[in-house]
């Protein structure tokens, strides 16, 4: 049995891992904290190589960590840790993180595209800007980093993409109820769907993944009411662990017998590896009173 660190949120995560990622390449977008630190720490306990591209690289007065400490810890949990300050809407910094992870070691054998930005606003009171921020780093960035590193991708024996975004849900509800919001997160899914299809003969493996509760992050407890909300959530762990399931194929196939161009939810992944108790990745609130998240 795994036994969960700080960055994932949980005491005793239930997952049993049958693959490792030793020695395998990561290059993650947004990784100095939250859900994109618990994936990049948990990858690290196997011995992978993470390079972390991110923002900040000063301490934030609203957000623990910066890409550095997050480096230190990755490399405490076992792998080798390269932190990046970059943006993803800058091409020249996509360009260069590529660069430096094929450079620092050798090649890149797995994406995760998990910078985003979040606000819920309705179309009356969404400011342009904020528009414009969820489109150029939800959608444009996660094309642009898995555009760019497509070369490396291509040299590894498995490569991978795992962007942390929604099954594509067309009920109007979701649209109704945010849907600038809802167009940035379904771009992202837009781009798992089509760089599957046109990648298929490449032999790399493009997926999604989103959290079916609420999972305790900066962005949520920086949202009005946010600490409140946070109390129905479960910790980051989860989203670890099932990110860790479908990197290693530690899953069980899915109906559709493919690898690639599935929309996977934590629990759908870690219940085909064998968890059958969620529990311990919650903060503390029964099951029944954990809030569901959005798009399911």
């Amino acid at each position: 049995m795994t036994s969960s660190n700080d960055a994932s949120g949980t005491a005793a995560a239930p997952y049993q891992a049958a693959g490792s990622l030793r020695n395998r390449t990561v290059l993650i977008s947004g990784g100095s904290r939250g859900i994109g630190l618990a994936i990049a720490t948990r990858a690290a306990r196997d011995g992978a190589n993470i390079v972390l591209l991110a923002k900040t690289g000063q301490p934030h007065a609203r957000l623990e960590g910066t890409v550095y400490s997050a480096a230190e810890q990755i490399e405490a949990a076992g792998g080798q840790a390269l932190p990046l300050v970059g943006d993803v809407r800058k091409d020249d910094d996509v360009a260069g993180a590529v660069a430096a992870a094929v450079e620092r070691f050798g090649g890149i054998d797995i994406v995760i595209n998990n910078a985003s930005a979040i606000d819920l606003s309705r179309t009356d009171a969404v400011d342009m800007k904020r528009y414009d921020l969820m489109q150029d780093i939800n959608v444009r960035g996660t094309f642009l980093l898995s555009k760019l590193a497509l070369p490396a991708l291509r040299e590894s024996d498995a490569g991978q993409i795992l962007t942390l975004s929604p099954p594509l849900n067309l009920d109007p509800k979701w649209a109704g109820l945010h849907l600038a919001y809802t167009m940035a997160k379904y771009g992202m899914s837009l781009t798992t769907l089509g760089l599957a299809e046109e990648l298929k003969a490449d032999g790399i493996s493009v997926n999604s993944l989103w959290p079916c509760t609420l999972i305790d992050t900066a962005a949520i407890r920086n949202m009005p009411g946010g600490e409140s909300i946070v109390k129905g959530a479960r910790g980051p762990g989860i989203m670890a662990d099932a990110a860790h399931a479908v990197l290693t194929g530690s899953n069980a196939t899915p109906a559709s017998g493919s690898r690639s161009g599935n929309f996977y939810t934590d629990e759908q992944v870690l219940a085909a590896a064998g968890v059958t108790d969620f529990t311990p990745y919650s903060l503390g609130a029964p099951e029944d009173r954990l809030v569901a998240d959005i798009f399911l």
